[in-house]
């Protein structure tokens, strides 16, 4: 194991050395951990590209209807890990890699959810699935992949 840039890295391209199932290398910075954490889950930079994480990180006062402000310090250390994991970045790994390629050039989505490869592998997830009371949303990875927080995807029956 190698530890870079405040994440834990098992394989050579950010992803477990073991092969199974998705995987991206989990978030260990403290700093984005404390303050991305105490609201949601947080989520791999690997699944938006640079354009989308500077973006959001500039528009923090109002994320998605809530003040998320931090001080320039934090600002910065979250920007900087984001950046250095980001899909179109060489720490990316295999998956970082196909969310990268599946977005074009020009666009810059703001959520996970919209970006083509997350609704490529969520294409048989039944709608009624996003509204029951312990999925609640299409952001709440942990519903459904229960080692998200580890970076662990792997696909999980629906029930």
């Amino acid at each position: 194991m190698h530890k870079e840039h405040g994440h834990t890295r098992c394989g050579p391209h950010g992803d477990d050395v073991r092969g199974l199932g998705e995987r991206v290398t989990p978030v260990t910075d403290a700093v984005v951990k404390q303050e991305c954490g105490s609201c949601h889950m947080v989520f791999p930079p690997q699944f938006l590209p640079k354009r989308s994480w500077q973006q959001l990180v500039e528009t923090l006062a109002d994320h998605f209807g809530e003040n998320a402000s931090l001080d320039d310090a934090q600002r910065q250390v979250v920007l900087d890990s984001l950046l250095a994991h980001a899909a179109d970045s060489p720490q990316a790994g295999r998956e970082g890699q196909k969310f990268a390629q599946s977005i074009a050039a020009g666009h810059t989505p703001l959520r996970i959810t919209d970006t083509p490869r997350w609704v490529q592998e969520h294409r048989e997830v039944r709608a009624e699935r996003w509204q029951d009371p312990t999925v609640k949303s299409k952001a709440n990875c942990l519903a459904c992949h229960k080692g998200a927080e580890q970076g662990v995807y792997e696909e999980e029956k629906e029930k």
